[in-house]
């Protein structure tokens, strides 16, 4: 184990970046070109850095983010991103793409639900996040202060985690107050080519602090969306290409790389709601429910049993619609989301 960290640190030494130097490294990538390199933070122990890699076209263009891995167990992402990483031709691109291809390496390579196991954190609950933080803040910080300043477009790519039943969909804020941004983020979720287009409602000032890393970039002014695809843990082909078609189609309508349009949802539908069932009661959950059913307001859609199987709650539907993503595996702890309702 010893040899092992040894020549992690070796590697480290040789293809890393301080964490405040992104803008040296756009600098150092010429035209039609590409540079893979590890983003530093507390010295670089292991375990504490981020993947970054640039890929600039030889012709001029925006600035489209990509990040998967925010959430370390949602595996889809990273492999769909590991994939295009690998297929995309720089010298056909318009622009330039950053790319994070595990933005939460410590929950990857530890295999930790939700959070960073170093500090126990939620990056995805983190933003704008600080310099002077646990390793969650400081990541959060790197990526608000040196990666979305530099965005163009922000791309945020998750799936369901070990425990959650997901339907695949794309989503953007609502945001009002910027109406242009938000409307080339209803933009690029129909140009995906997904079924499924959710829009949250956005009422952030500018000095609340945002928590989720494409918040965090619609409320710096970026164009900003996320795709979700993939769950419980596990990786599945079809949304991994499912991921890949929606990215592809995507950067092919902004003009950034032509690429055969592919996988277009013939009806697209549009959720603008949402309502959350939250857990009541710590316990065993039970449900015939799965992603992507449509439900009645009222209906019976499961039961939360204590350790020995006696009924402690039966769980109705609030409101009528289909199942965005749910618990789908039995324990369930106060307080988390059973159950996200999209209408």
């Amino acid at each position: 184990m010893r040899k092992i960290t040894a020549v992690l640190i070796w590697l480290l030494s040789l293809f890393t970046t301080q964490a405040q130097d992104l803008g040296r490294v756009l600098q150092q990538v010429s035209n039609g070109s590409r540079m893979d390199t590890l983003i530093l933070f507390e010295g670089g122990k292991e375990l504490e850095y981020v993947p970054l890699s640039i890929m600039k076209g030889k012709q001029p263009g925006p600035v489209v983010t990509m990040v998967a891995g925010i959430h370390g167990y949602e595996y889809p992402p990273i492999m769909a991103v590991q994939e295009m990483m690998k297929e995309i031709d720089v010298r056909q691109l318009h622009g330039t793409l950053i790319i994070l291809p595990i933005a939460n390496i410590a929950s990857f390579y530890r295999r930790s639900p939700f959070v960073n196991p170093i500090d126990g954190k939620n990056l995805n609950n983190a933003f704008p996040g600080s310099a002077s933080g646990s390793i969650t803040g400081q990541i959060a910080h790197w990526i608000t202060q040196e990666v979305i300043a530099r965005t163009d477009v922000f791309v945020d790519i998750h799936g369901g985690d070990a425990n959650e039943d997901l339907l695949p969909f794309i989503c953007y804020y609502d945001n009002r107050a910027a109406a242009k941004q938000t409307e080339q983020a209803r933009l690029w979720c129909e140009a995906s080519g997904m079924e499924y287009i959710i829009s949250y409602p956005y009422t952030l000032t500018k000095t609340e602090p945002a928590r989720y890393a494409f918040k965090q970039a619609v409320q710096d002014g970026v164009v900003a969306l996320s795709i979700e695809a993939g769950k419980l843990g596990t990786v599945q082909d079809e949304n991994v290409m499912l991921i890949k078609n929606a990215v592809y189609n995507m950067l092919h309508y902004s003009g950034m790389y032509k690429k055969e349009r592919t996988a277009i949802a013939k009806n697209k539908k549009y959720l603008h709601n949402q309502s959350y069932v939250k857990v009541p009661h710590k316990g065993i959950f039970y449900s015939p429910v799965r992603s992507g059913e449509n439900i009645t307001a009222g209906q019976d859609i499961g039961y939360i049993t204590d350790d020995f199987g006696n009924v402690l709650h039966r769980i109705t539907a609030p409101a009528s619609g289909v199942v965005l993503y749910k618990v789908g595996t039995p324990p369930v702890n106060a307080g988390e989301t059973l159950f996200c309702i999209g209408y």
